[in-house]
């Protein structure tokens, strides 16, 4: 899966909040100063091109966009991204890095190991 630009990814977590947009109505959630309708226009190109955002036509010269892939779909190629270029695409030891460093601890993990069994008992 392409990676996103900071950019990109605020304009797709807009696209998962709110559902399809016009360009104008995306313009409208963000904080002042708003980016100017073509820097959007731009990038939703881009994103386009990269496989994120699909479109119909409103009219002629006026489309509404969507996300072509959901917000789940995306961690989850993020997170094997991740693990493949970083941990040699070990989750274990990925994991192992996260405990290490102490963002992770023992308890959660043995929480998540319950989760895991009940998981699978069901």
């Amino acid at each position: 899966m392409k990676e996103l630009t900071q950019k990109e990814e605020e304009i797709m977590e807009r696209m998962w909040n709110h559902g399809p947009l016009l360009v104008r109505e995306l313009q409208s959630y963000y904080d002042e100063p708003r980016p100017h309708v073509n820097t959007l226009a731009t990038l939703i190109k881009i994103l386009e091109e990269k496989g994120f955002v699909g479109h119909k036509a409103i009219t002629a010269r006026c489309f509404q966009y969507y996300a072509l892939i959901s917000r789940e779909e995306y961690r989850g190629g993020t997170l094997t991204n991740v693990v493949n270029k970083f941990f040699g695409k070990s989750y274990l030891s990925a994991v192992s890095a996260l405990v290490k460093s102490e963002k992770v601890s023992v308890e959660d993990l043995k929480e998540l190991i319950r989760e895991v069994e009940l998981n699978n008992q069901q």
